[in-house]
């Protein structure tokens, strides 16, 4: 198994360090795992979709409008 450093600020390690029973370790390895998983799945619909680049930021564009048009009213 390979190994990573993590880096946290003091002020979070501080509040790990109450809780010394938990393996962060492990804590940290499933949160990455499952962030691994969630972008392969969006790859694998990605590589599906017959959207452009260009129509991406259409809708994304579009999508900008909508909401600061909802924050303005």
């Amino acid at each position: 198994m390979a190994n990573i450093t993590l880096s946290v600020p003091n002020k979070l390690h501080e509040s790990m360090r109450k809780f010394s029973e938990i393996r962060w370790s492990e804590i940290a390895r499933r949160a990455i795992k499952q962030r691994v998983e969630e972008l392969e799945e969006i790859e694998k619909i990605s590589k599906k979709s017959k959207l452009t680049k260009k129509d991406v930021d259409k809708f994304s564009e579009l999508i900008k409008r909508k909401a600061s048009s909802k924050f303005i009213e």
